[in-house]
């Protein structure tokens, strides 16, 4: 059986960013259970704002091939004033007037980190409904990592409850899911 690959996408772009630091934190764990992991950097994939009047940037064409080879994709998303950020909306948007068959054939763990106590509930949601919409299989089990600065150790693991115990759940019910589908 050949290992699960799981792709990880992170939402914030800005050095330092607490949702990197929970990235990092996943990928050690998906890793320990036997995982191939890749880390795509948005910053790579330049694209304007959404406007249809203008033509596909090639980089939307590029990002969606690079995450048409995965198993799973987790993102892991800064919340915004209650909202996704501004960046990953872009990118579902473009990505989704060329094709949503890279979200239809991969399985979805959602995440976020909050340096306030609401763990990115809120965005969370909206990611849920936005990737459900276009046909995603999106995990019931999601990670909210809310005063990320006590949730994570100067390693960079994720050690707070229950988010901990949160990471595991959905990474297991992600794997388990990708052996199913296999």
């Amino acid at each position: 059986m050949t290992a699960p690959k799981i792709a990880f996408i992170c939402a914030s772009l800005r050095e330092g960013s607490i949702n990197k630091t929970l990235e990092k934190a996943l990928i050690k764990r998906f890793k320990a259970a036997g995982a191939k992991t890749s880390s795509i950097d948005l910053g790579k994939y330049e694209m304007p704002i959404y406007n249809g009047d203008l033509k596909t940037p090639p980089t939307v064409q590029k990002l969606i091939k690079r995450l048409s080879g995965f198993d799973g994709i987790v993102v892991v998303s800064p919340e915004y004033n209650g909202c996704l950020p501004p960046l990953l909306k872009n990118t579902i948007d473009w990505t989704s007037t060329v094709s949503t068959d890279y979200i239809k054939n991969a399985v979805w763990g959602l995440s976020s980190a909050t340096p306030g106590p609401m763990s990115g509930i809120m965005c969370m949601r909206q990611m849920q409904f936005i990737f459900t919409r276009l046909g995603g299989d999106v995990l019931p089990q999601q990670v909210g990592c809310g005063n990320a600065s006590k949730a994570l150790n100067e390693r960079g693991d994720l050690v707070a409850e229950p988010a901990s115990t949160y990471a595991d759940k959905m990474r297991d019910m992600m794997l388990e899911r990708i052996a199913q589908k296999g």
